[in-house]
């Protein structure tokens, strides 16, 4: 699997009052970007949830911000995943601004955020950690190879 990426737009809702996204709201992008990953993978968070049991938890996260975006901005998002232990995966994750047509390479993109997310796999019932199902652990596999 290659370089997964998720074109987004910022809308009026991303924004503070002077029309640039929240720095809080680069999470629900990072976030949107990972469950699509998933979706490219064929499985949804609420299939997973009901079977086989599983949710994805945020352990930990680093980010920094480098540039602003601003409403209307193009944005693509990019998602780049491995594994780390058996019940924990690590993304690397970065927002351009660019438009979705271009490829996610081209140095010429805009770097505006560069982010390292830890999220553990659990069980929905208890919470408590949970080994990746098997089709997670062939996907990351591939990205080794």
């Amino acid at each position: 699997m290659s370089l997964f990426s998720l074109a987004a737009r910022v809308y009026w809702e991303d924004t503070d009052g002077g029309g640039i996204v929240y720095y809080a709201n680069y999470l629900r992008f990072l976030e949107r970007a990972r469950t699509e990953w998933l979706r490219s993978l064929g499985h949804s968070q609420q299939e997973l949830a009901q079977t086989p049991g599983i949710l994805f938890a945020v352990a930990g996260l680093s980010i920094e911000y480098r540039r602003p975006a601003r409403l209307d901005d193009e944005l693509t998002i990019t998602c780049e995943p491995r594994a780390d232990r058996a019940t924990v995966m690590h993304f690397a994750q970065r927002i351009y601004r660019a438009a979705a047509d271009e490829p996610v390479d081209d140095r010429r993109r805009e770097l505006l955020v560069e982010a390292e997310v830890r999220v553990v796999c659990v069980a929905a019932r208890t919470l408590k950690p949970k080994r990746l199902p098997d089709f997670l652990v062939a996907a990351l596999a591939l990205e080794r190879s």
